[in-house]
């Protein structure tokens, strides 16, 4: 038997960016409480600014009736002599019986205590209490608050609660608020709670009231407002994902409305424009030709037919915003660019002021310029001004706009375009998907300020462990692997990082190609073996590394992989013992068999070539696979003849050797 279940529980309203963190877990938390007390079936939720809503179309009015098994120990050591033992009794109290109601039932060959009892299901009204209860509990918002004499604590207070079993009200209490059968509509629409009978009447009053329950209608009403609004003004709504998210969860009753501002704001670079509507006022940025308008989108949370005092209230609100970033912008491009007062802010302990990060950048930069061919004034001056607008009084305001204000600054103030980018794109790329920088110059310099950022912490202890990485470091190796691959910046983490880390107090710098070789093994989506069947080599210089990598991947992915392997690995096997750091001779005088001379005339015509890649050269290796099997078929290695078997095991050595260089194909694993 089942009935209908609603669960509302309401609150204050709800702050958007905790409750959307813990959205996912919300569903999941609630499903573990009702597996606990085996009432598992299909619900909905949703949720608005001022509530939490539970829907069950079909709730099982109990829970089913089950038998509970339980075994003990063997009959040996149950009972001595006739009599039970102490385990005996202690089984019997755990079951909560006698020993004289155990029986003996055969359990792996042996006769075993047993005992079996059925079980009851619990009405679910009885339990509704306790599942909701820790429900509530379970979620974390991050930060909690305490209302009234309470002790317990939630994201925001509880006002009311509405638990509903068919058209039976369930009795619970919540944070010392009893259920009723009442709910809020939009306070606009009315303040006192509302009566409801059963789950039609709640949803058919919501929506009387104006709040739209569902989150996903809320979504696609604010969508199409914005169609609407394209549409009649030849505009385009940048529809940025977290912003609608973050709006859908503030509003019951979401309405597009399109405001405007003055055009002198225009001056401002877009960007602090954008950065202002939508961190403090949740605007969303409107387009017109491809280009900023200076008009902006509010979704409005009101019940009206007139909604001019609205657009008119947010405008005003939005002036004084944006004349304070344009005074901050004038100001600043008065001011310049300049590190002088950076010598008194710190980095970090050990490792000085910024402005000695400065120069630690610039060195290592330098070092690539030269390295990589790319222009060393304009690197320089790009590092020196790559932080000077953390002194402006705009990135003092939006400190997410640092780097990107020192290139309108830059470009303002006459600098030259390509060191301007620069400074606009030291910190890419941000994240796994970012934007890559855009030249070879941002690309040294990004490199250069992740390179000292890396060997910098590390010189001084400050090592991630565990899940733990507060100053980004994987993020950092992540970004040089990306850079390097992209722009051929051949980097040899090993040598290259040795020569740039005397600059700094010495440390483990195994430690450090430890790390970044974890990364790596994390970096490349391939099967493992195949990262460590090209690291087992030795090879530390990116760009082929990831070259190598990318070759072996494809191989692999081949359907005649499989019989490649097994032919190579018999290769490997037989090279175990041969020293291939060494030259190996093969003596053609030796060569006996025609198999043998056939394998040895068709590797030298290989070898004897130039490839444009790893992949051509690999691929010609493994094309050696006909003569190889050949070869092992009709021609005995191990033969007692001392200098025809080393001759022999030389000629499969130097096979195994040419393909070592790119990998060793003994370590993958299929």
């Amino acid at each position: 038997m089942t009935k209908t279940l609603l669960i509302e529980i309401g609150v204050e309203e709800l702050p958007a960016i905790p409750l959307l963190k813990e959205l996912k877990n919300i569903e999941k938390k609630y499903l573990h409480v009702l597996e606990k007390y085996d009432l598992v079936c299909e619900f909905e939720f949703y949720y608005t600014p001022r509530r939490l809503t539970l829907w069950h179309r079909e709730f099982p009015l109990k829970q089913e009736d089950k038998v509970e098994e339980f075994f003990g120990a063997p009959k040996s050591i149950a009972f001595k002599d006739g009599k039970p033992t102490k385990a005996a009794e202690g089984f019997a109290r755990k079951c909560g019986v006698a020993v004289e109601e155990l029986e003996f039932v055969e359990k792996e060959g042996k006769e075993v205590l047993y005992f079996k009892r059925e079980v009851k299901g619990q009405e679910s009204r009885e339990l509704l209490g306790d599942i909701v209860n820790e429900w509530i509990h379970a979620l974390d918002f991050g930060k909690s608050m305490r209302w009234g004499d309470l002790h317990e604590s939630f994201i925001r207070p509880v006002r009311w609660i509405d638990v509903m079993l068919g058209d039976e009200l369930v009795n619970i209490e919540l944070f010392r608020v009893k259920s009723s059968k009442t709910t809020r509509v939009h306070r606009q629409s009315s303040f006192d709670p509302v009566g409801i009978e059963n789950a039609k009447e709640y949803f058919e009053k919501l929506k009387q009231g104006g709040v739209t329950l569902y989150p996903d209608q809320r979504r696609a009403d604010i969508l199409a407002g914005f169609e609407k609004l394209q549409k009649e003004h030849g505009i385009t709504i940048e529809q940025d994902d977290a912003l609608l998210d973050e709006v859908v969860a503030i509003t019951e009753h979401p309405t597009p409305l399109l405001g405007k501002f003055d055009k002198e704001f225009l001056k401002l670079p877009p960007e602090v424009i954008i950065t202002s509507m939508k961190e403090h006022q949740r605007y969303f940025p409107v387009f017109k030709e491809g280009r900023l308008d200076n008009s902006f989108v509010v979704v409005s949370n009101a019940l009206t037919n007139d909604f001019s005092k609205i657009i008119e209230g947010n405008e005003r609100v939005l002036r004084p915003r944006l004349a304070d970033a344009l005074f901050f912008y004038e100001n600043d491009l008065r001011n310049g660019l300049s590190t002088d007062g950076l010598e008194k802010v710190v980095f970090m302990d050990g490792l000085g002021s910024l402005k000695e990060k400065i120069e630690r950048e610039k060195g290592i930069a330098l070092a690539l310029a030269e390295k990589y061919g790319v222009d060393k004034t304009k690197t320089a001056r790009a590092v020196e001004l790559a932080k000077a607008d953390l002194l402006s009084e705009m990135v003092y305001e939006f400190t997410e706009l640092q780097g990107l204000m020192g290139y309108y600054y830059a470009l303002a103030l006459g600098e030259d375009e390509e060191v301007a980018v620069a400074i606009k794109e030291q910190y890419m790329p941000n994240g796994e998907h970012d934007d890559l920088p855009s030249t070879k110059l941002s690309a040294v310099v990004a490199m250069s300020i992740k390179l000292d950022t890396l060997i910098g912490l590390f010189s001084i202890g400050m090592i991630p462990t565990g899940s733990r990485d507060p100053f980004a470091l994987r993020r950092a190796v992540n970004g040089i692997v990306r850079i390097a691959g992209a722009y051929e910046l051949e980097f040899d983490i090993q040598k290259d990082i040795a020569k740039l880390a005397e600059k700094y107090e010495e440390f483990d710098l195994a430690q450090l190609e430890k790390f970044i070789l974890d990364r790596i093994r994390k970096f490349y989506k391939v099967n493992p073996s195949i990262i460590e069947a090209v690291l087992v080599t030795g090879e530390r210089e990116l760009v082929a590394m990831g070259q190598k990598i990318e070759t072996l991947a494809n191989v692999v992915q081949s359907e005649e992989f499989k019989e490649i392997s097994a032919t190579f690995k018999r290769v490997a096997n037989i090279s175990k013992d041969v020293d291939i750091s060494k030259e190996l001779g093969v003596d053609e005088t030796l060569l006996q068999e025609s198999e043998e001379r056939e394998l040895y005339r068709a590797y030298k015509e290989v070898v004897s070539k130039t490839y444009e890649s790893y992949e051509a050269e690999l691929d010609a290796l493994l094309g050696l696979k006909p003569q190889l099997d050949n070869f092992f078929d009709h021609v005995m290695v191990n033969v007692e003849d001392e200098k025809l078997r080393e001759n022999r095991k030389n000629l499969v050595a130097n096979i195994y050797k040419s393909i070592y260089k790119i990998a060793d194909i003994k370590e993958v694993s299929v």
